[in-house]
């Protein structure tokens, strides 16, 4: 299932994030859908790691917030919900992001940083 990237709809229930933008507001972070955004992100503090309840929503946040970001920046990008329900990003070249999982990676370890992801999907 292809979603419109016009804002409505599941795209706005994907790009809640209710945690991370929770935690980047404690730290003056601003989310607000554009690529700086991501880059602040990446130079948050990781308090979350020594939370494991906290980092597996979190690592779901960012992975959805990164894909709000592309979506919102990255011209033809579109959210793709698969028929077991895992939202991934469709590039206008076809390419798929499946930012959730770069999410999780980037809670638990830092990397790959969500601003070098946008980065590259706006180069595709």
């Amino acid at each position: 299932m292809d979603i419109s990237p016009d804002g409505t709809g599941i795209a706005e229930l994907l790009a809640e994030c209710e945690l991370l933008r929770a935690r980047a507001a404690d730290d003056g972070v601003e989310l607000d859908n554009l690529e700086g955004s991501l880059a602040a992100l990446d130079q948050l503090v990781p308090s979350w790691r020594d939370d494991p309840e906290a980092l597996a929503e979190l690592g779901n946040d960012a992975g959805l917030y990164l894909g709000t970001v592309v979506v919102h920046t990255v011209p033809g990008a579109a959210w793709q919900i698969w028929p077991d329900g895992r939202p991934t990003v469709r590039l206008a070249s076809g390419r798929e992001i499946d930012t959730v999982e770069i999410g999780h990676s980037w809670a638990d370890s830092g990397s790959p940083e969500l601003s070098q992801i946008l980065a590259e999907a706006a180069e595709d």
